[in-house]
């Protein structure tokens, strides 16, 4: 029996896994472009309590002036993508990697960032889950209010502590 007659009648083994080495090099490759929402809040709450001059990165929210209001991660730099090409040489030192965020997983605008600042000689990641899953996994963030946080949403994060365990 061949592999594929094998999975024929399951419809996640129709195609099959690739090679475990061939896997490492893809999620390694993932790890190297993505950043996960409780990784980065995770660095910039230690750098501010270390009284750090910084997490090493900076924090750039996609998104349009009417989002920005609306909340976004505190310390994040506003450079909407249209603007990226403009105004990142002004704004941003290509010595310091870029973490890219926009709304969430249904939108490509902080890939599209990324991409952007990639072709300008930025080292940079994009902030999976966006601002949306900053605020489902109960971390703070600002408005043009003021701060504000929700209560986390136990479908994305841990209920009573910050440590997933991943």
């Amino acid at each position: 029996m061949t592999s594929s007659t094998a999975f024929s009648g399951n419809p996640v083994l129709r195609v099959p896994p690739t090679s475990p080495a061939a896997a490492a090099a893809h999620f390694s490759a993932s790890l190297a472009f993505h950043a996960d929402v409780s990784d980065v809040a995770a660095a910039l709450s230690a750098a501010r309590e270390g009284g750090a001059a910084g997490p090493g990165f900076v924090v750039v929210d996609s998104r349009s002036t009417e989002s920005w209001d609306q909340g976004h991660v505190p310390g994040a730099l506003h450079l909407p993508t249209a603007l990226v090409a403009a105004q990142a040489p002004l704004l941003l030192d290509r010595a310091v990697p870029v973490v890219t965020y926009c709304w969430g997983p249904g939108c490509n605008g902080a890939t599209r960032a990324a991409l952007a600042l990639a072709e300008l000689g930025y080292q940079v990641k994009e902030m999976l889950g966006g601002f949306e899953y900053w605020v489902r996994e109960g971390f703070p963030f600002e408005t043009w209010r003021g701060d504000d946080r929700r209560a986390a949403d136990p479908l994305t994060a841990p209920v009573g502590t910050d440590d997933c365990g991943c």
